[in-house]
């Protein structure tokens, strides 16, 4: 956890604490988090959970990596998680990790105009990125870490040298689909940001194999993969600068770290003080002073996709005209409900790329699988199916299946995306700057000029047809021509 001040434009820490809770030495075989595990981490959330008490859930930013994407059961913990911390947690992807220990890696340095490559081994995954200055270019994660590789090599805590073979291999074969593009790539220095490397270089130093802090060589790996052997288990593993914690998860970083020095002709690597939570930091102030990476990803998936900005804009003010008319009512009037529909209004043709016929469908499909930076999964879901709700039958399944604290918003505003887009299904400008909503709990009274309804019969009789598609939610819309003044 580390906590900071804006002061001047900068971040100041002034907090930090951390916990070793290995939650991936919890998954079993069939994936699922141990009761011991889930223990550990809840204990640890909630004493994290008493300093965070006071903040507001828009100035926090808790994430879960690899263990929360690999576990079966995670919805469940993830409930429990959210309540001992007292704030939402976000399931980020892979890459996404990969984005933000880049983001937190760079800033964290005084020289930004450089090419550079960072690693991040984690528990259950490692994060491979190449890029210049601020911005990551390639970002790949692969499914293995220093606790996942140790499991499957060192369980018993016996340490040979077929065993460490055995773990190298299986880690240059995870990176061997990405291993020409980072071959072919030239960076000006590598620099590593996880506890693994941070260990392996205060070992190399504090073992004279190093005369250099913060700095991990080729032979100095070499050295410590050869103590490692010698010790032969764990209970005589006797490295200088290596945490009793780390013992368990030591033989299997190794083993990654290894592998990437090999693939990547890596000589020397420096560690970084800044990783994942730095990163969030960051992404979170550029959230608070609106300058949100998420806008730019949804306008780069719409050019991608070659959405009709015109028709888009049309939906999306509309969608907006009625948001601001019912925010309060609805008690949707927090700013990220208002963000979703913004974009959701952006995405709404992505789908037609693939298909016109059911591109709602399409489109919700290639929302959910899109590397979107900034969105975490659960705010993937909740903009594919806003996406895959603007027409034709209403997915209630797919909007109960949403996160327990969106579920009702969602529909809300998956009604109101409806409305915008049955408004604007003639694809031109509506003129509709005197359009009102009144709402209640489950009924909606659109207000329209009666001469406008008059010249537009055919948008009158698809909003009828709406009213019927929306019966199966339990909201009931009308259509009431009087005239506003």
């Amino acid at each position: 956890m580390i906590v900071a001040r804006i002061e001047e434009g900068a971040l100041r820490v002034v907090d930090r604490h951390r916990e070793m809770v290995r939650l991936a030495d919890g998954l079993d075989d069939r994936n699922m988090l141990s009761d011991e595990a889930r223990w550990r981490a809840l204990g640890c959330l909630r004493r994290f959970g008493q300093r965070l008490r006071e903040l507001d859930s828009r100035d926090v930013r808790a994430v879960g990596t690899n263990t929360f994407r690999a576990a079966d059961n995670a919805a469940e913990f993830l409930e429990q998680a959210e309540q001992a911390l007292g704030h939402p947690i976000d399931i980020i992807s892979g890459v996404e990790e990969a984005r933000l220990i880049y983001s937190g890696v760079s800033r964290s340095l005084e020289t930004q105009d450089e090419r550079r490559l960072v690693v991040d081994i984690g528990g259950g995954s490692t994060e491979l990125i190449l890029g210049d200055g601020l911005e990551a270019q390639y970002m790949n994660s692969f499914y293995m870490g220093c606790v996942s590789m140790s499991q499957r090599y060192f369980s018993d805590g016996v340490i040979d040298e077929a065993r460490m073979q055995l773990a190298e291999t299986a880690a240059r074969q995870e990176l061997e689909p990405v291993e020409s593009r980072y071959q072919g790539a030239r960076w000006d220095r590598a620099l590593g940001a996880s506890g693994t490397i941070k260990s392996a270089a205060r070992i190399a130093f504090e073992s004279g194999w190093c005369e250099e802090q913060e700095v991990i060589s080729k032979r100095a790996l070499k050295q410590i993969r050869k103590s490692l052997i010698e010790a032969g288990h764990f209970d005589n593993i006797k490295l200088k600068g290596l945490v009793s914690q780390r013992i368990p998860v030591v033989c299997g970083g190794v083993a990654i770290l290894r592998a990437l020095f090999s693939v990547l002709k890596i000589d020397e690597m420096r560690v970084s003080s800044g990783a994942l939570r730095e990163g969030l930091l960051h992404d979170l102030v550029g959230r608070i002073q609106h300058h949100d990476v998420r806008d730019r990803s949804v306008g780069l998936l719409a050019a991608r996709c070659n959405v009709d900005e015109a028709q888009a804009e049309r939906v999306r003010d509309i969608a907006m005209l009625l948001y601001e008319k019912v925010a309060d009512s609805w008690k949707i009037s927090d700013e990220s409900y208002g963000q979703m529909l913004a974009w959701a209004a952006q995405l709404h043709e992505c789908g037609t790329m693939v298909a016109f016929n059911q591109y709602h469908k399409h489109g919700a499909y290639v929302i959910s699988n899109a590397n979107l930076n900034g969105f975490s999964q659960q705010e993937q879901q909740l903009l594919a199916v806003l996406v895959r709700s603007h027409r034709r039958k209403f997915p209630l399944a797919d909007v109960k299946a949403l996160p327990a604290r969106w579920s009702k918003q969602a529909l809300r505003l998956a009604i109101l995306l409806r409305i915008a887009f049955t408004l604007n299904r003639g694809r031109t400008d509506t003129g509709l700057s005197q359009l009102d909503v009144k709402v209640s709990k489950n009924s909606i009274d659109l207000i329209i000029p009666a001469d406008w309804l008059d010249f537009h019969p055919l948008t009158n009789a698809d909003l009828v047809t709406e009213s019927g598609l929306l019966a199966p939610t339990g909201y009931s819309l009308a259509v009431n021509s009087r005239p506003l003044g």
